[in-house]
């Protein structure tokens, strides 16, 4: 995979491999934490140390060691959760796997139809147990909760959208590896 330096970022710096592999496993463990498939959530955090965004099955089973299988069913999880894309070059018989270049955005966006069918659904049970039972009532608060999610949703990726056009991003300062964000060790 690539990443051996700060390419794209215009400064000769060799990132640290050791690190990078703190990062993935970290990152990797609060996706699991939160309802992430494991070895799916290392796959994507893989993915998203590579500065192209793409890797074949072979460099990320090499990175992670893992095994192809589990590379296989790992993408195939996350292309089921609209994370990434199978690629494969032209004249090529290996597939790669690329991140969406917003993913983040992508992934929440996607959750909007989510969201409505749980809705949809939320409704039909109400409807189904009694909306003046204690069950259909609490199915009726959680519709309502979704609705008022997904309206919330769509007017956060709009604002996102705005804030991105305006060029206000990445207004923080990130401290180097190893330093707090007060600057020290």
């Amino acid at each position: 995979m690539d990443g051996g330096t700060g390419a794209g970022t215009g400064a000769d710096v060799v990132r640290d491999d050791e690190a990078v592999t703190r990062f993935v496993e970290r990152f990797a463990m609060d996706m699991t934490e939160a309802g992430m498939q494991r070895m799916g959530a290392r796959v994507l955090a893989a993915l998203l140390v590579s500065d192209s965004g793409k890797a074949t099955a072979a460099e990320i089973a090499q990175q992670l060691r893992i095994s192809p299988a589990a590379v296989s069913g790992a993408v195939r999880y996350l292309s089921q959760l609209d994370l990434i894309t199978r690629e494969r070059e032209p004249g090529s018989r290996r597939d790669s796997y690329r991140l969406y270049n917003e993913v983040w955005y992508e992934a929440v966006a996607h959750r909007d139809s989510v969201i409505a069918r749980w809705t949809n659904t939320m409704r039909d049970g109400a409807r189904a147990l009694g909306p003046h039972t204690p069950a259909g009532a609490r199915a009726n608060k959680s519709a309502d909760f979704y609705e008022f999610m997904q309206k919330e949703l769509v007017d956060m990726l709009a604002r996102w959208r705005a804030h991105e056009e305006s060029g206000q991003r990445g207004t923080r300062e990130i401290p180097r590896v190893g330093e707090q964000k007060n600057g020290e060790t």
